[in-house]
């Protein structure tokens, strides 16, 4: 068994039996579902608007090249240097060449996944840089040296209480538990690493073709902070962020909000183009984007799952998931969480060692009516399950379905075994319907129903 297999099973089975914190999680989730379908409820046409978004990432991902190839050269024309990153290890080695070439040693990041996705933080720390994520959940599980539990809620798992002990013993912040309070400490400790930061780092929303402008949505306003104040900027974003035209903002930002965290729109939303022209009073003085694939592109050639680069990081899919809302965020052991990050781990990370996360979904499908670019989440987890077993069948499953094989093709055997099946629930542990076996996960937590002492088909017969 691998290493994140093990890792999977074993937190899943602390978490998931920790009843406090399951209730803590489903009720804040349950809260975001109210939000979210009031707001909803202020398209003209929700609908149709999850069909817009669709098609126009559907254009955007099939032109893909074409759309990359707009956006570098309109950055390029105000300034901005533009990298392109094959792998993670790439990435990390472009930006640490940024950062050495400007001599500096404090870095102030806003929200990232892509930075999670490579490790950019143990990468640079490694190195000898001060690496402050400035978003407030970041900035809280990076204090208590975590990765994001969710996409979009770093910090949700945190009470206050947990918040107030760790900002005491970290930032002396006193005996406080109100939230407000708890924010002003961030806030002081915060202000003063944008003053004293040498680089800005921030990831991306959307990248807009068209104009060559990225997008950045944020509640907190820590991202501007990031951009506007160092002198250099650096923007790690992956290749599938592309929209065609600036005039689909219109629909995605409201979209990501309302799908996101239920707002009507996002408090803050900027465009960045490249760096500080002469007559403007802040920005960066130098710009770099790097453009990371990081396996992508093989996402891309595949014509069944490519879809999955629609997705826009809004993280709905993971608050209507029943396996996410009983074994949390950090059980998966990925950047990405969740439907979306069990369909695309296995593209970004090996398909036969993470496959497991694709088997962790009860498909009941809520992931899918609810994505608002319409990607078929479970129908790609059950395409990954086909694929890690074409590719490495195990000999249990070939004996089993050789097994099935056998007697599916002869009816008086099909027929005698319901009879065995009455027989070996009565005799053995795994059918017997008891618990009485502790070597078998699925005794111990449900009882099997009895097999009924008649079929149908022979009640049928028995009515003449």
């Amino acid at each position: 068994m691998s290493a994140p297999v093990q890792q999977f099973k074993s937190q899943a089975d602390v978490v998931s039996r920790d009843l406090r914190h399951r209730e803590f999680i489903q009720t804040a989730l349950n809260n975001y579902a109210v939000v979210r379908d009031k707001n909803r409820n202020a398209f003209r046409n929700y609908p149709a608007a999850r069909q817009a978004a669709a098609e126009t990432k559907w254009e955007a991902i099939h032109h893909l090249d074409r759309h990359l190839e707009q956006l570098a050269t309109r950055l390029e024309a105000r300034g901005t240097h533009v990298h392109w990153a094959s792998t993670g290890e790439q990435a990390r080695d472009i930006i640490l060449d940024i950062i050495r070439r400007k001599n500096a040693r404090s870095i102030i990041k806003s929200k990232a996944m892509t930075s999670e996705e490579i490790h950019l933080n143990e990468a640079l720390e490694r190195e000898g840089f001060e690496v402050v994520e400035s978003d407030l959940g970041e900035f809280i599980v990076q204090l208590r040296k975590e990765t994001p539990y969710h996409i979009v809620f770093p910090a949700m798992h945190l009470r206050r209480g947990e918040i107030r002990d760790l900002f005491n013993r970290e930032l002396n912040s006193g005996s406080t538990e109100d939230p407000e309070e708890l924010t002003m400490v961030a806030r002081r400790v915060l202000r003063q690493k944008y003053i004293q930061a040498d680089i800005g780092f921030t990831g991306a929303n959307f990248a807009i073709a068209e104009t060559g402008m990225i997008s950045i949505t944020e509640n907190e306003g820590n991202a501007r902070l990031t951009a506007a104040l160092p002198k250099t900027m650096v923007t790690l974003l992956g290749i599938e962020k592309v929209l065609p035209r600036l005039e689909d903002l219109a629909l995605f930002l409201p979209l990501l909000a309302t799908s996101g965290t239920g707002q009507p729109l996002t408090c803050y939303n900027t465009l960045y183009g490249g760096p500080r022209r002469p007559a403007e009073p802040d920005g960066p003085e130098e710009y770099h984007v790097v453009l990371l694939d990081n396996r992508r592109t093989q996402i891309l050639a595949d014509p069944e799952q490519r879809d999955a680069l629609h997705c826009i990081r809004c993280g709905a899919c993971l608050n209507v998931c029943p396996i996410f809302r009983n074994v949390g965020g950090h059980t998966y052991g990925t950047t990405y969480s969740g439907p979306i990050g069990s369909v695309i781990t296995p593209h970004l990370r090996g398909l036969q060692e993470w496959k497991h996360l694709s088997y962790s979904s009860s498909l009941c499908g809520a992931c899918t009516e609810t994505c608002p670019v319409k990607i078929d989440l479970a129908h790609h987890l059950l395409q990954n399950r086909r694929n890690a077993t074409q590719q490495k069948p195990s000999w249990p499953w070939k004996i089993g379905f050789k097994l099935m094989n056998f007697v599916f093709k002869r009816p008086a055997l099909y027929w005698f075994v319901p009879k065995l099946g009455r027989i070996g629930q009565a005799l053995h542990p795994i059918v017997k319907g008891t618990r009485l076996d502790p070597a078998y996960a699925w005794t111990r937590s449900r009882e099997t129903p009895r097999i009924a002492r008649q079929t149908f088909r022979e009640w049928w017969r028995g009515r003449g």
